[in-house]
C-alpha cells in the first residue's frame, strides 16, 4: 500500500502509528496549499526577503537561493520554512500579478486555450440568446483584413428566405437591405417597422432596377424619383432616328436629314419643319402688274408631313422686288407655288420655302 494519495500525494496514517495528529496535520498543509491554488507570481527565480505566511509561489526554469534546484515547483512558505510542491498536468491557478487564470501543461503554467467550437452563444457587452446568438453591444465593431481583403458573407438556406442588414432604431425596423424573399437585392424602407416598401430592386438576372425609387413611366414624374433612360432622354439619345408609339417618344429628341427636294427637322414631340431653297428661272409671264412663270412649280417636301402643312416662301434675289405665292393647297407632300417679280426676267430667281408641321 502507498503511503501518499495519488494525485496531491497526501501522507496517510499508517496502522499503529505513532503520532498520527503528525501525519494528519501534514496533508492538512498539503490541502491548504494545493486547494483553490493561489500564487503571489508565475516564474519566480529569487525568493522575497519577507514572504507572507501561506504565500505560493510559482517557480521558473533557473530558481536561486534557497529555492536552487526546485525548477517549475510551487514553493509556499509555512512557519519559516519553504515547503515545495511538484505541480502536475492540468492543475490550475489564480495568478495575482495578473489577475488571470493559468494552467500547467506541457511542463509549464500557461493561460487556459478556451474551447471556441459550436458555442451556445456568445455575448460581447452583453447577452446573447435563443434567436441572436452572437450579440454584441459596443460603439463600433471592426472587422479587419487579415492581410488583403474582407468578406462579410449572408447565406441563407433556399431562395425564398432572407439574407439581409436590418438597421433599427429603438429596435424597430426602418431599413433593410439584401436578398428578401428572392435572390434579387431589395433596399427597404418603413416607417414604423411593419409596412415595408420595396425602394429599389435589382433584379438578379438582367441587373436592371426598378421599385417606389424609380420612374413608373414616361409621364411619372413624382419627385425624387430616379429617371429611366428608356423613358427620358440624354446625350446618347438626343440625336438619331425620332419616334412615337401612343403618343409617346420612343427614338431620339431631333432627328435632321435632306435630300434633293430640302432638308427637314423632325423633333420627339411630332413636331416637322421642311425647308428649301429654290432657284426658277423665265419669270416673264405677266400677271397684272407683276411677271411670273408660265407653270407652278411644284415642291416635294424633302419628308412627308402627316397632314397638309403651313407653307411660307420668301424670294431672295433676282430683278427687281421678288417673292413667292403659294398657288395650289398643300398636302402631305407637296405644294405647288410661284415666284413673282415687278419686272420680267429671263434669268434665275432665288426663293426660300419653309413648311412646318407635323410628322405623326
Amino acid at each position: 500500500m502507498s503511503i501518499n494519495s495519488a494525485r496531491l500525494g497526501l501522507p496517510f496514517l499508517m496502522p499503529a502509528q505513532a503520532q498520527k495528529h503528525v501525519t494528519h496535520n501534514e496533508a492538512l498543509q498539503h490541502l491548504d496549499v494545493l486547494t483553490q491554488l493561489v500564487v503571489e507570481a508565475l516564474g519566480a527565480t529569487v525568493p522575497p526577503a519577507f514572504p507572507a505566511n501561506g504565500a505560493v509561489y510559482a517557480l521558473g526554469a533557473a530558481p536561486t537561493n534557497a529555492w536552487t534546484g526546485h525548477t517549475n515547483q510551487l514553493a509556499c512558505w509555512v512557519e519559516a520554512a519553504w515547503l515545495f510542491f511538484d505541480p502536475s498536468e492540468g492543475w490550475q491557478a489564480w495568478d495575482k500579478a495578473t489577475n488571470a487564470l493559468y494552467v500547467f501543461q506541457g511542463g509549464q503554467w500557461a493561460a487556459p486555450t478556451p474551447l471556441l467550437q459550436n458555442l451556445p452563444g456568445v455575448g460581447i457587452g452583453t447577452s446573447s440568446d435563443a434567436t441572436n446568438k452572437l450579440s454584441v453591444s459596443a460603439d463600433a465593431t471592426l472587422l479587419n483584413n487579415a492581410g488583403a481583403g474582407h468578406q462579410l458573407k449572408l447565406n441563407k438556406a433556399a431562395t425564398g428566405d432572407t439574407a439581409s442588414l436590418l438597421y433599427q432604431s429603438g429596435f424597430v425596423g426602418h431599413a433593410e437591405m439584401g436578398l428578401t424573399g428572392d435572390n434579387s437585392f431589395h433596399v427597404k424602407v418603413s416607417a414604423d417597422g411593419s409596412s415595408w416598401a420595396d425602394a429599389l430592386v435589382l433584379n438578379s438576372a438582367t441587373g436592371l432596377a426598378s421599385g417606389a425609387a424609380v420612374q413608373s413611366d414616361a409621364q411619372d414624374m413624382t419627385p425624387g424619383r430616379l429617371a429611366r433612360t428608356d423613358f427620358t432622354y440624354g446625350p446618347a439619345s438626343l440625336l438619331g432616328a425620332v419616334g412615337m408609339s401612343g403618343g409617346l417618344p420612343t427614338g431620339a429628341v431631333i432627328e435632321h436629314g435632306n435630300n434633293a427636294n430640302g432638308q427637314f427637322t423632325r423633333f420627339a414631340d411630332g413636331t416637322q419643319i421642311c425647308w428649301s431653297a429654290a432657284s426658277v428661272g423665265g419669270v416673264t409671264t405677266a400677271d397684272g402688274a407683276m411677271f411670273t412663270t408660265a407653270a407652278n412649280q411644284i415642291w416635294t417636301f424633302p419628308a412627308a408631313f402627316a397632314t397638309a402643312p403651313q407653307v411660307i416662301g420668301a424670294g431672295q434675289s433676282g430683278g427687281g422686288a421678288c417673292g413667292v405665292a403659294m398657288r395650289a393647297t398643300p398636302t402631305a407632300t407637296s405644294v405647288g407655288w410661284r415666284p413673282w417679280a415687278t419686272v420680267s426676267t429671263s434669268g434665275a430667281y432665288g426663293n426660300a420655302l419653309v413648311a412646318i408641321g407635323r410628322w405623326v
